[in-house]
């Protein structure tokens, strides 16, 4: 069936390299972008070039930027010393759309050396007070956040990270054992 239309199947194929796309969505999408709407398919293909050539890491936190150094970053209305450490450059997004932290970002995937240098650096130069690790709660999580306030320890920074627990909405049922603990652990007064 693929003779003579290996072409779409190269779409469908780069549609399943996706996260979180399976075999049948990609045919899907691909269809979509064929038959049924090739002005978006374009449209995609320029964004994704445009993207993939003008997207870089910001020299300052490591998170996205068009620049060298990203608009947060910049940003002088923002609080220098309190730094969110996120595991992905994505995350900022999440968190600057809850509008609940003013201060600035520091992207570290992994604990490279030459990341921890460069975090060390960008604490030093901001004279940082306060730390937040916003990650994902996890044994290996806890642990790198052990790591770096060891190698920040003699700064006097205060540390903090993301309150864990019981989602909104979830029965008990399906809260896994280590958040349930936490929760319990962290409880308030109501």
């Amino acid at each position: 069936m693929n003779k003579g239309l290996e072409k779409f199947y190269d779409l469908v194929e780069a549609f399943e390299n996706l996260p979180a796309i399976g075999k049948k969505s990609a045919m899907r999408l691909a269809y979509h972008i064929v038959f049924e709407n090739s002005y978006t398919g374009m449209k995609l293909s320029h964004s994704i070039e445009t993207a993939v050539r003008d997207i870089r890491k910001c020299t300052q936190c490591k998170g996205m930027s068009e620049n060298e150094i990203c608009e947060v970053c910049l940003d002088h209305n923002r609080h220098n010393q309190s730094l969110c450490i996120v595991q992905s450059a994505k995350d900022i997004f999440i968190i600057e759309e809850s509008k609940q932290f003013n201060g600035k970002y520091f992207v570290i995937e992994s604990l490279e050396d030459e990341l921890l240098k460069d975090l060390i650096n960008l604490v030093d130069t901001r004279e940082v007070h306060d730390i937040l690790f916003a990650v994902t709660p996890s044994l290996a999580n806890d642990a790198f956040i052990l790591f770096i306030e060891d190698k920040l320890s003699s700064r006097g920074i205060n540390f903090s990270k993301i309150a864990q627990g019981v989602p909104t909405g979830v029965s008990l049922e399906n809260v896994d054992i280590l958040s349930l603990s936490k929760a319990i652990h962290g409880q308030t007064r109501v």
